[in-house]
């Protein structure tokens, strides 16, 4: 399986996916919407993107950015899946019910940028306290405790 049969496919399922090709992977951008039907495709395809070996978030100060990475491993090829989110709401739907992993990866992420996982089976803090107030690796975060300030 080549590059362009999978963005023939991706474009076949999600037309309105943006692609770029600058990195060592293929990245797609689409929107949060779209999210769990391409995610459902993407797995269940004959391209068989079964394995996810990282999610996590960008903060971008205006926005947030969930980054998904998803290995192929029968047909030895990854793409990295960008999504927009909106950083005062952040929301978007689970897919712990399509790779497993994402299950920790999105409490994570939950944990430590806000997102919400949408219909998540078990959406609840991994590391910190459970009255910790506010999301550490966001950048508008300030712990007066423990900041170093240079």
């Amino acid at each position: 399986m080549t590059r362009e049969e999978i963005k023939e496919f991706i474009t076949g399922v999600q037309r309105s996916a943006v692609f770029d090709e600058s990195g060592e992977w293929l990245n797609v951008s689409i929107e949060p919407t779209e999210w769990k039907s391409f995610a459902q495709s993407l797995r269940h395809s004959a391209h068989n993107f079964d394995y996810l070996f990282c999610l996590t978030c960008i903060d971008w100060k205006t926005h947030l950015t969930m980054v998904y990475h998803l290995s192929s491993t029968s047909h030895r090829q990854t793409i990295v899946i960008k999504i927009k989110l909106n950083r005062d709401d952040p929301r978007i739907e689970t897919v712990s019910d399509i790779w497993k992993t994402a299950n920790f990866h999105e409490r994570e992420v939950y944990e430590l940028f806000g997102v919400i996982f949408l219909n998540h089976p078990d959406l609840r803090r991994l590391i910190l306290e459970d009255d910790f107030v506010g999301y550490p690796l966001r950048k508008d975060f300030e712990d007066p405790v423990n900041m170093i300030k240079l």
